[in-house]
């Protein structure tokens, strides 16, 4: 996608995720500090629960604090950037936290409080707490250097056997 883009800045949005009102001026604002090489929105989730909620705020505050933009922060970058870290890694799982760490090498990244929001499906079909132990988990096993397509079987599951 990236490739066939033709703007300056890139969006990278998953296909469960909404923008707020104005994230285009809330990018462009961002993107006017010339030391920004990208950024990503605050998340919350669609879904009432309190317990979500809080999940929410504490995956912002994880972000805020580390400077990693996950996929389901709508992730946005300038081309130029981007393309001097070579792109997204071509693994198959940690790819956006590998990306963050590449271009906070290049500049600040923006963490917007403007909220997207995201779908709650796989945290309310999978259990808020399971699904909260295997991300910390597999982050982990990134940092320590296990390979992205090992984490990636833990994540979806070994493929299934053709029928």
């Amino acid at each position: 996608g990236a490739r066939g883009a033709a703007g300056d800045v890139l969006l990278f949005l998953h296909a469960d995720t909404w923008l707020p009102d104005g994230a285009t001026a809330l990018i462009e604002g961002a993107l006017a500090d010339p030391a920004v090489v990208g950024g990503r929105f605050d998340v919350r989730f669609d879904s009432s629960r309190h317990l979500m909620k809080m999940i929410a705020w504490f995956m912002n505050a994880r972000s805020r604090a580390t400077s990693i933009c996950t996929g389901d922060q709508a992730i946005f970058v300038r081309r130029a950037a981007f393309e001097a870290v070579g792109g997204y890694p071509d693994i198959p799982l940690m790819e956006d936290i590998e990306l963050s760490r590449r271009l906070r090498a290049r500049g600040r990244l923006a963490a917007l409080r403007a909220r997207v929001t995201t779908s709650a499906r796989k945290w309310e079909r999978e259990g808020p707490l399971r699904t909260i132990g295997l991300m910390w988990t597999l982050r982990l096993l990134h940092f320590f250097g296990v390979a992205p397509a090992r984490l990636h079987r833990w994540y979806y599951g070994a493929p299934k056997e053709p029928s």
